[in-house]
């Protein structure tokens, strides 16, 4: 919950860069990548209370919980933004070994090129 209030708060009151930078400097702290199981589990956790939250708590708002919650248990995902041209669209999503989090395998084929990658090593791409 704690995750997911400072991803949100990030979100509500701060410009994009704010939560990038912020992205960065959790990068930074020495923790080991996720297990994908691990990082699934995180991610149904934020899912949960998201839907506790009244207001939106869509894919950029969880995956950056998911992104905060794994690095207050010692853990690293990558955060990931990314985007598609046809039709026109925006995603935001967490990935953990090569695998994105929080989605079946039956629905790996991914449509989204992405944009951001925010990895252990604290620097965007």
């Amino acid at each position: 919950m704690v995750a997911l209030a400072a991803a949100l708060f990030l979100l509500r009151c701060a410009p994009i860069r704010t939560n990038i930078t912020t992205a960065g400097l959790v990068a930074r702290l020495r923790l080991s990548p996720a297990a994908p199981e691990r990082a699934d589990h995180l991610f149904a956790a934020v899912r949960r209370a998201a839907r506790a939250w009244p207001g939106r708590a869509a894919c950029l708002e969880e995956s950056l919980a998911c992104y905060f919650a794994a690095a207050l248990r010692g853990r690293s995902v990558v955060w990931v933004i990314g985007a598609r041209t046809a039709p026109a669209g925006a995603h935001a999503w967490a990935e953990t070994r090569g695998q994105v989090i929080g989605q079946d395998a039956g629905d790996r084929v991914w449509p989204y090129a992405p944009a951001l990658r925010i990895r252990h090593t604290g620097r965007p791409e």
